[in-house]
């Protein structure tokens, strides 16, 4: 890989991804290959066409055409060795993907056997030194008992590869309040807690997340630029954000944050928020509906104008965020 914009040092570096979906991974001719597979002739061109938005809702809408296509455990193993492939030629070692098992569930799928696809999958790919962990993640808008259910099956699942559950979808459906007992048997059965919070709502569902919920990361977050205390409350607690800046300019979240009709991506708040003191990893989020990479992801962060040792620390901080990482740091200092 080459930049014109990226160091040697930082394109060679071993780097973590924390903030990635599965499903917003599929490729066109991938999505052309699931088409064919059930019955429907499509084009990479028509593809590409479907993977166009103007705002957050027409996303979701893509994002709901291209899951219907996923529909048994063979599908889930096709994307997921063609996900583990891009990240391997993005020097990505690490990696926590977030898997939408709530739409699964709506889809009256089997959840169980298309995880257990997904581990067989995957588990090549560890001896080619990428590690695949999992976000088992519920839609925000389908309600509490439909989140509830996501986490019982993450218990089912009894996998140590799970490591930690999330809500995600329309973080202006449902109030946050309702999903605390979501939250609290999660947190029972030892998984993680995440929540998009702070994309296209304000700074008050992240406040909501943290305080109601006791999540440990913030999906995205960049709506915390608008409330100088919250803040200064991520940098003291040390609460990441999964920054995912072309996400954020395509769905335009962006522009919803700063107020603007129009916005590029040397505008996103990104190193304000990391030079006020709160940890940012950096991911790609959908990367195939985005088309991005994560080493596009680093570029976009020099546009922003980080130095080379903030992208160093952006690189440092997806390691030191991970939470399997995490716990293995914590095991090893108590041996």
């Amino acid at each position: 890989m080459t930049s014109p914009l990226l160091s040697d040092r930082i394109l060679s570096l071993p780097k973590a991804e924390l903030h990635l979906h599965l499903e917003g991974s599929i490729l066109p001719a991938t999505v052309c290959a699931l088409t064919a597979r059930h019955g429907v002739a499509m084009t990479e061109a028509e593809v590409r066409g479907r993977y166009a938005y103007r705002n957050f809702p027409e996303f979701i809408e893509a994002f709901k055409w291209v899951t219907s296509f996923l529909r048994d455990p063979q599908d889930y193993a096709l994307i997921a060795r063609d996900l583990a492939e891009h990240l391997l030629t993005q020097n990505v070692v690490y990696t926590e993907v977030t898997l939408s098992v709530g739409v699964m569930l709506l889809r009256k799928q089997q959840p169980e056997a298309n995880f257990e696809a997904l581990l067989r999958a995957t588990e090549p790919f560890e001896r080619r030194g990428l590690r695949f962990r999992w976000v088992f993640d519920a839609a925000r808008q389908f309600g509490a008992e439909a989140a509830m259910k996501v986490v019982e099956l993450a218990k089912r699942c009894a996998s140590k590869a799970i490591v930690a559950f999330g809500i995600g979808g329309d973080e202006l459906s449902v109030p946050t309040e309702a999903f605390r007992s979501t939250y609290d048997k999660a947190a029972e059965l030892g998984l993680h807690r995440l929540m998009h919070a702070g994309e296209t709502g304000g700074p008050e569902k992240i406040r909501e997340a943290i305080e109601l919920l006791g999540v440990e990361r913030i999906g995205h977050g960049i709506a915390a630029i608008r409330d100088p205390a919250l803040m200064d409350f991520l940098a003291e607690r040390r609460l990441p954000l999964e920054i995912c800046p072309g996400s954020n300019l395509k769905t335009g979240a962006l522009v919803l944050q700063l107020g603007r009709k129009h916005a590029t991506i040397e505008d996103h708040p990104l190193p304000k928020l990391l030079r006020h003191g709160i940890p940012v990893v950096l991911s790609t989020d959908d990367p195939a509906m985005f088309h991005t990479t994560l080493q596009t992801e680093y570029e976009n962060a020099a546009r922003m104008g980080l130095n080379q040792e903030e992208l160093l620390k952006l690189v440092e901080m997806g390691f030191l965020h991970a939470f399997d990482l995490a716990t293995e740091r914590r095991e090893a200092r108590s041996t």
